[in-house]
């Protein structure tokens, strides 16, 4: 989960939307981030915080410009000491999977988010597929689906993921996400 969110590059190209121009935020914190470690690698701890709005407007921006294949939308809300919620939503449309399975699903999630030696990763609480309570391990075995699909290498859900742009440290607080770099 936490890959999902971190492992997203910057790219390059115009920003069209309402949406875009909150995300440019993001952006922007990630290039000074990048030029200031870049300048200092072993200067004094800086910080730059971004909004939730900020936040999840770069996320989407993320899936737009990555054409990501199966996860349509990854939002969150932000609390107080590393807490956060979510939503995700995966469309496994064209795919072939049993009639059984709906071909678009939201994920829903409340967790932790942990820190420390420049990795990170979420310590789910709960975890819910549409209305039905779920163990991580279900997440981890569609994971496994679209790894396949991509053929790429399958990530479990909790793994712990370096932190990108030289960022050293995560914190949520209400409505807002600090990097320390």
């Amino acid at each position: 989960m936490l890959a999902l969110l971190l492992c997203f590059r910057p790219a390059g190209g115009g920003f069209a939307s309402q949406e875009s121009d909150i995300a440019r935020r993001v952006f922007e914190s990630i290039d000074r981030i990048e030029r200031e470690r870049a300048a200092d690698p072993d200067g004094p701890v800086r910080s730059v915080a971004v909004t939730e709005a900020e936040l999840n407007a770069y996320i989407a921006r993320r899936i737009e410009t990555e054409e990501e294949d199966i996860m349509r939308a990854l939002q969150l809300k932000l609390f107080p000491r590393n807490r956060i919620e979510g939503r995700i939503l995966l469309d496994f449309e064209g795919r072939d999977l049993p009639d059984s399975v709906k071909q678009r699903m939201n994920i829903y999630f409340a967790g932790v988010l942990e820190t420390g030696e420049r990795r990170g990763r979420i310590r789910f609480e709960s975890l819910y597929l549409e209305e039905q309570r779920i163990q991580v391990g279900l997440l981890d075995m569609i994971g496994s689906l679209v790894a396949r699909w991509n053929g790429t290498e399958p990530v479990r859900i909790e793994d712990w993921v370096e932190l990108p742009f030289g960022i050293r440290d995560l914190e949520t607080q209400s409505g807002r996400l600090v990097a320390f770099y």
